[in-house]
């Protein structure tokens, strides 16, 4: 087992300045919202949180948990990949100055592989302490009143796999190569590897079963499981008694012949050879009958507020459970991540048979008659509201599409999918605050700046002042 590094080394704020570098504060735009929203999160706290998977005074120091967790924020709030997002690290100041350098870098201090084991490292747990944070910034910035966090919309959508469109002819066919570079690499040699003769059967197969050549088409899809068959009954027979072949070829044969053995309409099927976790969830939708992820709960504020609608909570189910029974946890997440308890929940028809019973909580499920209160009746019509941040989380975000691997993976992203979406609504909330600002008081603006300026740099405070 890997040790783990050593705590990251805390940024040192007694630091003496460069002779022959300006920071990054004298040289940037005082006004811009991504050094505002820098200055507000709790970096310290979180890097107590994140701190506990590390150890002392053993290995190498670990990166800063500023540096880390700002490039997750970014990523999400952009829409980015990791590869994208440390490329623009590089060359965008205002990303360095979000997490936490002085000056300006011409490299990147880590490795892009270094993204994936913080992730794996800090878990969703822990960066569920993110998500409470841009809560707190949105109350105290003014962008959501404390008390709508009680009144809120919960609601369950399909946060998509990063896989092909499982068909039968494409599963095989991967499990075919699969098999023969695993042998090729352990250096088993085959009767014969068939990985040009299935990927013949799979292109004619795709070409004829959609057209007038269904049974032909058919045809090549039974000599690719045949295939298969004979690939994995022959690697059984030459590993047979072999210690280490058999521990290398277990989860790849055992996938093989899970695929090899699963039938249309059969359940628990296999849909993507590098991700078994993966689910057909059926969404009705006249675009796309079915989808293909894990489920995943999203709770947010019933009113918009002043900033829009905040997310209050996000969390995965995987094995696709009934709606309602995953009602009372996403309740608990919201009430963790707000320190308020909520009041009022209001859910779809998918919720009904619920059975979640609590003192001073009122669930309202959609199309229920008999209501006569006419507030409870306004707030029920604002539950649709719910529907366009679920599309801004996937369209801006990165919930449609999510390349992160297993369960966890699944579960971190749905998480940082949330963080990136307040962030987005809280950096265009600084925007029209300072818009405002220098609108209804231009004097006291001015005044402002020129402070600033005169702060980050006496001699540049003109410049500054003027850009």
């Amino acid at each position: 087992m890997e040790t783990p590094p050593m705590r990251p080394a805390k940024p040192d704020a007694a630091a003496q300045p460069d002779m022959f570098r300006e920071t990054l504060e004298a040289i940037l735009d005082p006004r811009h919202e991504l050094p505002e929203l820098g200055r507000r999160i709790d970096w310290a706290k979180l890097d107590a949180v994140c701190g506990e998977t590390f150890v002392d005074q053993v290995g190498r120091p670990g990166l800063p948990t500023r540096l880390m967790a700002g490039l997750h924020i970014l990523k999400h709030v952009k829409g980015l990949s990791d590869e994208a997002v440390c490329a623009a690290w590089v060359e965008n100041p205002y990303f360095q100055a979000f997490c936490g350098e002085r000056f300006f870098q011409h490299r990147l201090p880590l490795d892009r592989s270094s993204m994936t084991r913080w992730r794996n490292r800090i878990g969703a747990g822990r960066l569920e302490t993110l998500l409470a944070d841009t809560l707190a910034i949105a109350c105290d910035s003014g962008a959501v009143k404390p008390r709508a966090m009680e009144r809120v919309t919960i609601d369950t959508t399909v946060q998509t796999k990063a896989i092909a469109y499982p068909t039968d002819g494409h599963l095989m066919l991967r499990a075919v190569e699969r098999l023969a570079a695993l042998a090729r690499k352990q250096g088993v040699t085959l009767r014969q590897s068939y990985a040009r003769v299935a990927r013949h059967a799979r292109r004619e197969a795709a070409r004829l079963l959609h057209g007038r050549g269904h049974k032909q088409g058919m045809r090549h899809l039974r000599k690719l499981r045949t295939f298969l068959g004979r690939l994995i009954r022959d690697i059984a027979r030459k590993i047979e008694g072999d210690p280490a072949c058999e521990a290398a070829f277990a989860e790849t044969l055992k996938r093989a012949r899970r695929i090899h053995a699963q039938r249309p309409g059969d359940a628990d099927k296999l849909y993507a050879f590098h991700a078994p976790e993966v689910e057909c969830i059926a969404r009705g939708k006249a675009r796309a009958r079915y989808e293909f992820g894990v489920k995943t709960s999203v709770a947010v504020t019933n009113a918009r507020g002043p900033g829009g609608q905040f997310v209050l909570g996000a969390r995965t189910l995987p094995g696709n459970p009934y709606d309602g029974h995953s009602l009372a946890a996403q309740i608990d997440q919201v009430a963790r991540l707000t320190g308020r308890e909520v009041r009022r929940a209001y859910v779809d028809r998918g919720y009904r048979g619920h059975g979640v019973a609590r003192e001073g909580l009122q669930v309202v499920v959609s199309h229920t008659r008999g209501i006569l209160s006419p507030t409870i009746r306004r707030e029920m019509r604002r539950r649709n509201g719910i529907e366009p941040v679920l599309g801004h989380m996937k369209a801006d975000g990165l919930l449609e599409r999510n390349h992160l691997h297993g369960h966890d993976g699944d579960a971190v992203n749905a998480i940082l999918c949330a963080v990136g979406h307040n962030c987005r609504l809280l950096l265009a909330w600084f925007r029209r605050l300072l818009a405002c600002l220098i609108t209804t008081a231009p004097d006291m603006a001015a005044e402002i700046l020129r402070a600033v300026a005169a702060i980050i740099h006496p001699r540049h405070g003109r410049q500054v002042l003027a850009a």
